[in-house]
């Protein structure tokens, strides 16, 4: 390809900044960034933190190290969560995107100063298992089945679901119908107009390569993409660049994140979650712990806690697909029953070989 166009429209959306988040660090334009963070998502804080019932956690002394690749408003509620419940221990929460995440853990082995994953792709923690240690101190009962790990070498934190969100006042505006499948996204009239993560830098990408190539086979979906490559305005970093840029305006068809289109229409922004005949495309995310980070008494800590007094709130708050029996979405504008795509033989080996397919 191809390759070279895609590369170039990736680095031109891309946001290669690292972000880091610390309880030592955290000065007054975080400060300022979560209280604007929180009201523009119209999510109450407060409430959802007085329905927890903390442990007691202020003899927990220590440094704990969490990478991640989630939100930078979750990054955010668990580092404010994380820092009231823990005041003596030193919490560090570091963004990187997921690919990198994973390459930069791998590489480091178990000298790594990372001690926790969380909220990674189940397919990369996968990659990692070797340097996991099994959590056996989380009860595993409270998860729906297809959410478990066959060896508890990571615990559930959430799912998330892509979806195809459209601008449908600016195809009106351009006198354009709505796109109803991925067939009619290849039409010229959608030029400059469709945007969706690369699928060989980001998870999200990926997740719509690989339940494409589910439904068509594996040459039909790369075909397919490097088609609709000519429809491409740009690809940005991370899962939900391309919805924020429908949000501005930048786009009109964003292949992007459901929870971010639905907290956008919840802000008051002119998107609709549309969800072609092949479903929506998915992966579980979980948390991992490093082997021989676990002798850290503070990290164990850590992860009880968010499994004791967090997920609940997160779950309810910000990502209610379904992780937990009996849970029930309360999300507003979050779609009430989300039509999945195949999202079979997702491992890490068959990532390789599709991305490399579609690299080609």
């Amino acid at each position: 390809m191809k390759a070279f166009d895609i590369a170039e429209k990736f680095r031109k959306g891309a946001d290669t900044l690292s972000r880091h988040f610390s309880s030592r660090r955290i000065g007054l334009n975080i400060c300022l960034f979560s209280a604007l963070s929180l009201a523009i998502s119209g999510t109450c804080l407060a409430a959802a933190e007085s329905s927890a019932a903390p442990a007691d956690n202020t003899g927990v002394t220590g440094r704990v190290v969490i990478y991640t690749p989630t939100e930078d408003y979750l990054i955010e509620y668990m580092q404010q969560r994380l820092d009231e419940a823990f005041p003596n221990c030193e919490i560090s929460i570091e963004y990187y995107h997921t690919g990198d995440l994973a390459a930069k853990v791998k590489a480091e082995g178990t000298d790594t100063e990372c001690d926790i994953i969380f909220d990674c792709e189940y397919g990369y923690l996968e990659s990692l298992k070797d340097i996991l240690v099994p959590i056996d101190f989380v009860d595993e009962t409270q998860f729906v089945e297809d959410m478990l790990s066959p060896d508890k070498t990571y615990m559930p934190v959430d799912r998330y679901s892509g979806s195809v969100i459209i601008r449908e006042d600016i195809l009106e505006e351009k006198g354009l119908p709505v796109p109803e499948s991925y067939e009619e996204l290849l039409d010229p009239m959608y030029k400059g107009l469709i945007e969706m993560p690369n699928p060989a830098a980001s998870s999200t990408g990926y997740l719509f390569l690989k339940s494409l190539a589910n439904a068509w086979g594996d040459q039909e979906a790369v075909d397919y993409l490097h088609a609709l490559d000519a429809n491409i305005l740009q690809y940005p970093g991370g899962g939900s660049g391309p919805v924020k840029d429908a949000a501005a305006g930048e786009c009109a068809i964003a292949l992007s994140l459901t929870f971010k289109a639905a907290e956008l229409i919840s802000d008051g922004y002119p998107l609709q979650i549309h969800f072609f005949k092949e479903g929506a495309p998915y992966t579980p995310a979980g948390l991992a712990i490093i082997q021989n980070h676990e002798t850290n008494p503070a990290v164990e800590a850590v992860v009880r806690y968010f499994y004791s007094d967090i997920i609940d709130d997160y779950l309810n708050t910000y990502l209610p697909e379904l992780v937990k029996v009996g849970q029930v979405n309360t999300v507003p504008n979050y779609p009430a029953e989300i039509p999945y795509a195949d999202m079979s033989n997702n491992t890490p080996d068959v990532k390789e070989a599709l991305i490399s397919l579609y690299e080609d």
